[in-house]
């Protein structure tokens, strides 16, 4: 029974000692609490506490925790030694292949993937792309329940935003919370800057990472990398659409290669005015915030606040689709990219390397 209709049978009930008498104000709020005594928890609980609860009920089932036997060089005795650390990670497919983190599993001689219903399989390394801080593992095992991939593009800061992890061991740890930005950057361990990374105050803590970051309908918009310490409140995400991408090349072929330019670049929208005046099909671009020394990208002549549009002229609308296209494109041949430059569109020709 809803409150509305709680609250009506007590209006038109003449048993019920209810002071006619005393002031409305007074009778109404004797109502409420009698009202509140009929409801179920489930229909006390706010709408954001339902989208939590929702949320939860559709991705738990497919997030595991993943205990890893890593051997590591030790440097003071120039031998090595094992070590065993955790993480989270996700099913995102039926059969079996899980998201986590590079530098959850890498270095791994042996990987325990203990799954939500209770059960211990092994996992093997299908492969690591340390530049985005991303890992695939696989397992074998009946009836597992993968989550659903949701597009990282649609998000806006402000959103609500889940996160679901197995911080110090504590497995199946839900926070919230919401998408603080989107462009950021971030240098992985390699030394590589990962662009366009969600950045969000959903808690994370040691044991998070690898776990999924899920949107209000349940589906999963990235992957948990990283806390800012001391900072409180900053922890980021490596975009799904990104991911999308380096589990198709590591599934394939066990590793990333991609083409290098040596910007540092975020997603940025493109007015309608201006892509209309060069007649071009953009609703997004990537804008170039930082080029490093001694790269394609310097040597081309790009320039921060350079916005770059298409590449061999498939357009581009985010980092995303760059990415996508750089680990598609030829190396060590030239491709022609288009910027916008001072309100000018301008071709200009880069050689990508491998790295």
């Amino acid at each position: 029974m809803k409150y509305a209709d709680i609250v009506r049978v007590l209006d038109e009930s003449p048993d019920l000692n209810v002071d006619n008498n005393a002031p409305q104000h007074v009778s109404n709020i004797q109502k409420s609490v009698i009202a509140d005594a009929f409801l179920s928890d489930e229909e006390l609980l706010d709408s954001y506490s339902t989208t939590v609860m929702s949320s939860l009920e559709k991705v738990a089932p497919a997030v595991v925790y993943l205990e890893v036997t890593a051997q590591r060089r030790e440097r003071r005795r120039g031998g090595a030694e094992e070590s065993t650390g955790g993480g989270s990670g996700f099913l995102f497919t039926p059969d079996g292949y899980i998201f986590t983190n590079s530098h959850v599993v890498h270095g791994a001689k042996e990987i325990k993937v203990m799954l939500s219903d209770g059960r211990t399989v092994a996992g093997r390394l299908v492969g690591e792309d340390e530049d985005t801080d991303l890992a695939v593992v696989q397992i074998w095992a009946p009836n597992v329940e993968p989550v659903r991939l949701g597009d990282s593009q649609q998000l806006a800061p402000g959103q609500i935003v889940i996160a679901i992890g197995n911080p110090y061991g504590f497995q199946s740890t839900v926070t919230a919370g919401i998408v603080s930005a989107l462009g950021r950057s971030m240098r992985a361990q390699s030394g590589r800057l990962i662009d366009n990374v969600i950045q969000t105050d959903a808690a994370l803590n040691p044991g998070n990472s690898g776990g999924p970051l899920v949107n209000s309908r349940g589906e999963v918009v990235g992957v948990n990398t990283a806390v800012i310490l001391p900072a409180q409140g900053i922890c980021l995400a490596v975009p799904i659409n990104t991911a999308k991408s380096v589990a198709f090349a590591l599934m394939r072929d066990g590793f990333v290669r991609r083409g290098w330019l040596g910007i540092a670049a975020q997603t940025i929208p493109l007015r309608t005015r201006l892509s209309r005046y060069h007649q071009i099909d953009n609703s997004g671009a990537v804008l170039i915030i930082g080029v490093e020394p001694q790269s394609p990208a310097k040597r081309a002549g790009l320039r921060e606040g350079d916005a770059l549009v298409s590449m061999d002229g498939q357009a581009i609308n985010s980092v995303d689709d760059l990415h996508r296209l750089l680990l598609a494109v030829k190396t060590d041949s030239e491709s022609m990219l288009t910027v916008i430059r001072h309100s000018e569109l301008v071709s200009i020709p880069v050689t990508p390397v491998m790295k």
